[in-house]
């Protein structure tokens, strides 16, 4: 590790890990996570990165595999090729084409409470002429 940035940190693709991993600053994740990670940080998920379980980060950057829900306070990145298969909430979020991402999105950049939706008039409805039969 280097001592220029010490918040940056790497978990090669021979790591496994079955718990709950928690960090600050950065962390670039390639093995495989059975369990949350909670962080106030940011997350990479390289390409070999395998992550079952949910997933709370400052932001986050996927290119490997979750199962799981993911919740960032700011920006969700799912790179190309990348597997989601959960829930995502974040203030921004970014999909390249490519991506397998299976579950509900909320995406709220003003951090605006859900209000009911405005009703809508109804159309006016077309009387049908009386008496007359369709086709004759």
């Amino acid at each position: 590790m280097s001592t220029t940035n010490p918040g940056r940190n790497v978990l090669g693709s021979d790591v496994e890990i079955k718990g709950n991993l928690k960090f600050s600053g950065e962390l670039t994740f390639e093995g495989k996570l059975d369990g949350e990670i909670q962080t106030d940080g940011v997350l990479t998920l390289g390409d070999t990165a395998v992550v079952s379980g949910n997933i709370n980060a400052q932001s986050v950057v996927v290119r490997g595999k979750i199962t799981g829900n993911v919740n960032a306070k700011e920006k969700i990145e799912i790179k190309a090729k990348a597997e989601l298969f959960g829930d995502i909430r974040a203030t921004k979020l970014v999909i390249e084409e490519g991506v397998t991402y299976v579950g509900k999105t909320e995406v709220n950049p003003n951090k605006v409470a859900p209000t009911s939706p405005p009703k809508l008039p109804e159309p006016p409805k077309t009387p049908e002429p009386a008496g007359k039969s369709p086709g004759r």
